[in-house]
């Protein structure tokens, strides 16, 4: 069996309270017989792995089903993952801005809040003021600290997934193999007094990809979501999970040589965001007299119409838009999204110009080239689902009603 993010289920009696689960929450089995069908256990076997996870609050009966048999009889009784029984804390930073939410375990955000935080500020301060978000957001949403399962944390750079710590983060100074996971989990705990959770981390263009390829564009085995903003990134999603590489640097398009002479904040020349990301038109901008200082500046010169930000960022998409006639050959995507604070019409224009003039037509024929749905949320939907696959994974769930008794 297959389930959401490509794990392969165990049928027979291997089958687990963590597969049954897996079950319901796909939507693949929401009824006793059916996850008897599926799995291959008896009607009774089936009852006690259920009940395990009713004990817990994972599951909850629904309405009633249809009946199938032609002689008639009672209708079954379907099964339903209870998204009432635990809440997630996500959070997404960028390098001047960060957002934090309160989520459902289905998706849904309860509470949210934007504001400065200053990525060079360095980890301790910056983590620590989200432990006090945290603590502010739940209150606002109506939850216990207690309610929460797991934090998910989007950054701006490549993170090693095992572990948890960025490596070589072009624009996060201090914060190069820094332990994210432990002073999040602890500013959570100081600024709340629940016991720590699960931290997880990952890159934010992964997380805005996995968010939006999961509520908008599920059926699509391959998406990819680039990132422009004040640096470029792209989010690869495969079959339902997160493709990162052999350490999580997948989908750094923003450090491919492009062959123009500006330094980047790599410490290279020529990369594809010292010339094309919101950082650098906002300074091409500053050179020409208009305050501009950052990608986010940018975005408002465009929203407001303003023609030689629009100009330039059309420059930029033909830039990116020739990185990605390459990337669209390599993966044959059936979704392309671009996203960031260059996601407009100028930008998207220009990367259609040199995407569909460089591109092989066998590559762009069944290719949608499109902008984000969720926005500024997309990050924090994506590290939301995030925690809640690995914590709901069949093998964690076994783990977990261990702990809890069950």
């Amino acid at each position: 069996m297959t389930g959401r993010s490509g794990r392969t289920g165990r049928a027979g009696s291997q089958a687990s309270a963590g597969d049954l689960l897996e079950l319901v929450r796909s939507g693949r089995a929401t009824t006793r017989g059916a996850l008897q069908q599926a799995t291959g256990l008896s009607r009774a076997t089936v009852g006690q792995r259920l009940e395990r996870l009713f004990r817990a609050g994972w599951l909850r009966e629904g309405a009633g089903g249809p009946v199938d048999s032609p002689l008639g009889g009672r209708p079954s009784i379907t099964l339903e993952f209870d998204d009432a029984h635990a809440v997630v804390l996500a959070a997404d930073l960028d390098t001047r801005h960060a957002r934090a939410a309160v989520l459902t375990l289905t998706g849904e955000i309860l509470a949210e809040r934007g504001g400065t935080l200053v990525i060079e500020d360095g980890p301790d301060a910056v983590l620590g003021e989200l432990g006090g978000w945290f603590a502010e957001l739940l209150e606002k949403a109506g939850h216990r600290p207690d309610e929460v399962c797991g934090i998910g944390l989007a950054v701006p750079g490549p993170v090693d997934s095992e572990t948890g710590r960025v490596v070589q983060p072009p624009i996060m100074p201090g914060w190069d193999g820094y332990d994210i996971r432990g002073r999040l989990a602890r500013a959570f705990t100081e600024r709340t007094g629940a016991p720590a959770v699960p931290v997880l981390v990952d890159n934010d263009a992964n997380l805005m990809a996995y968010g939006e390829q999961r509520t908008g564009y599920v059926d699509c085995s391959a998406f990819v979501l680039v990132k422009v903003s004040t640096g470029i990134g792209a989010g690869v999603v495969v079959d339902g999970s997160i493709f990162r590489g052999v350490d999580g640097g997948a989908g750094d398009i923003g450090h491919i040589r492009v062959g123009a002479e500006a330094l980047c904040r790599c410490g290279s020349y020529g990369c594809l965001a010292a010339v094309a990301s919101g950082g650098a038109v906002a300074r091409r901008l500053a050179e020409s007299g208009i305050p501009a200082s950052s990608g986010s500046d940018v975005r408002d010169l465009l929203a407001a119409g303003h023609p030689e930000a629009a100009a330039l960022a059309r420059e930029a998409g033909r830039r990116v838009g020739d990185v990605l006639a390459t990337v669209v050959t390599l993966l044959n995507p059936g979704v392309l999204m671009i996203a960031g604070d260059l996601a407009g019409t100028a930008f998207l224009t220009g990367v259609r110009e040199l995407l569909y003039q460089r591109a092989l037509p066998r590559s762009t024929a069944h290719l949608d080239v499109v902008t984000s749905r969720l926005g500024e949320r997309a990050g924090l939907v994506g590290a939301g689902a995030l925690v809640v696959e690995h914590l709901y994974a069949p093998e964690r769930v076994e783990e977990r009603l261990l702990a809890l008794g069950v």
